[in-house]
């Protein structure tokens, strides 16, 4: 589907495939674990399954994209740093997960609709789940 794009066009997308997806499963990965230790396996076991939706066939393709040395946003910034409690963990690990789903979603419209829809599907699901972690639960537990 890649029309018409220039070697850089497709470095920067290939790029930004491998950073974002990095990211994606990461924020996964850290909701999945503070459910799991939490003893609430449904909600893991959900986190668990756009984790595994979420990994390409030929990631190596992106991997080979990668350069970390050049990156001029690797540093954290103080704000990034800062949490309080696991509250602060899950709010901004939801949020990393909508963000990088997004960017998927929009690149993949360049490279493949139905990896795109994929990472829409990922996105929704996790709106889905934060209404229900940050509001729901703490609503049970009033």
């Amino acid at each position: 589907m890649m029309t018409n794009l220039s070697k850089e066009e497709k470095s920067l997308l290939f790029r930004g495939i491998d950073a974002n997806l990095n990211r994606l499963k990461e924020g996964l990965r850290v909701l999945e674990d503070i459910c799991r230790f939490s003893d609430k396996k449904e909600v893991a076991s959900q986190f668990k399954e756009l984790r595994h939706l979420a990994t390409l066939p030929n990631y190596k393709t992106y991997l080979q994209f990668r350069d970390i040395e050049n990156d001029v946003l690797k540093e954290s910034l103080k704000i990034e740093n800062r949490r309080v409690g696991i509250s602060d963990l899950i709010l901004a690990n939801f949020k990393r997960v909508q963000e990088s789903s997004r960017v998927l979603e929009e690149f993949f419209k360049l490279e493949n609709l139905e990896t795109s829809e994929i990472f829409k599907k990922i996105r929704y699901k996790a709106y889905s789940l934060e209404k229900k972690s940050l509001i729901e639960d703490s609503l049970d537990s009033t």
